[in-house]
């Protein structure tokens, strides 16, 4: 059930009330007995609790145990897959705008 948050129109009393979806609006403020509006509100984040959000919770056990191993010899596991070394190549261009730049200098 979504928490709403109301504001009074008349007393500007503002209030948050548990309540479910298919429940009707509040329209009396529980302050003044003026009207009531519910207000447009960023809601609540996610909060996470407990273990479970890191991806090392979600190893596999063969890989925990190869990590377990490499940690007692002294050597680091790679969290991610080694990429290829090869830094790219960059090409040369020998049209018209190249031949222009090399005839300014």
């Amino acid at each position: 059930m979504p928490t709403y948050q109301y504001r009074c129109s008349d007393c500007d009393h503002e209030f948050e009330e548990f309540q479910a979806i298919s429940d009707p609006p509040i329209t009396i403020c529980p302050s003044c007995n003026g009207k009531t509006e519910r207000v447009i509100s960023g809601g609540a984040g996610l909060i996470f609790k407990g273990s479970g959000f890191y991806i090392t919770d979600y190893r596999s056990k063969d890989y925990k145990a190869q990590a377990d191993k490499d940690r007692a010899a002294g050597t680091k596991t790679p969290d991610k897959k080694p990429s290829d070394s090869k830094a790219p190549e960059s090409k040369k261009s020998s049209g018209p705008a190249e031949s222009a730049k090399k005839s300014d200098k």
